[in-house]
């Protein structure tokens, strides 16, 4: 199946890096957090990706067009570099279009704008590009598929340290407790999508308002909970994180090194 990926947006929670690059492309040790996504999703068989392409998408082409293979991986050169083992890219059996879908568009008008090059596909995939996981995606595109629904996504929790709070109307405290102890589930992306979801979708619409929201009231959108490792890259502190995950060996979003 294609994979949309959405990488575009202006990242202003993590200015530190998106103010001269974007998201996308802040690395995780020598690669790109893009580039860790994109790597997951062909571990499972999926390498024809559409990239949706917005603030700095010039710098996201020039990463790809000048590749350098052997930045994150063991080889041998001979020959004072004429030759390498391996000789050939660990990319090069991925497709990747780059699309232009405009600086300030929301979610659900660039996915619109790649529609042209999802073919006849009568499914495909679509995430936001600066969050990972360890998702068994075989799994949970079979229980998608399964279903009646246009549209899922995976249901995981909010890893922030916050405390819900259970308010009266004399403004007492009837409840307080950690965000873990609340049962709650968000968004977590890894969108699974049937075709005719662009019905669902009117012009300036953004994706999981106006569109959920319809297929919600129809009972056609799907969540599959997920309890395993995920994390988005939202703020300077998630990249640390990141950095010291890797730096630690602790990369449960690498499935294609086990």
């Amino acid at each position: 199946m294609k994979v949309v990926i959405f990488c575009g947006g202006l990242g202003t929670r993590l200015r530190e890096h998106s103010d001269t690059i974007p998201k996308p492309l802040v690395n995780i040790g020598y690669r790109p957090i893009l580039w860790h996504l994109m790597k997951f999703y062909a571990h499972h068989g999926h390498k024809d990706f559409i990239l949706c392409l917005g603030y700095r998408g010039d710098l996201i082409k020039d990463y790809f067009r000048h590749y350098d293979p052997y930045q994150s991986m063991s080889f041998t050169m001979r020959r004072g570099g004429r030759e390498m083992d391996p000789p050939e890219s660990d990319i090069a059996d991925w497709n990747i279009t780059f699309a232009e879908t405009a600086l300030h568009s929301n979610i659900g008008q660039r996915l619109c704008a790649v529609r042209q090059y999802l073919g006849d596909d009568e499914m495909f995939l679509a995430n936001y590009g600066d969050q990972l996981s360890d998702l068994p995606l075989a799994e949970y595109l079979a229980r998608f598929t399964a279903s009646s629904a246009l549209a899922g996504f995976v249901a995981v929790r909010p890893s922030q340290s916050f405390h819900t709070v259970s308010i009266e109307a004399d403004g007492n405290v009837a409840a307080m407790g950690t965000v873990d102890d609340a049962e709650v589930w968000i968004n977590g992306g890894y969108l699974a999508l049937r075709k005719t979801v662009f019905d669902y979708i009117r012009e300036k619409d953004d994706l999981v308002e106006a569109p959920f929201q319809r297929l919600i009231a129809e009972r056609k959108l799907f969540a599959w909970k997920y309890r395993g490792f995920w994390k988005s890259m939202d703020t300077f502190k998630d990249k640390i994180t990141y950095d010291r995950m890797h730096s630690q060996g602790q990369t449960p979003w690498e499935v294609w090194r086990r």
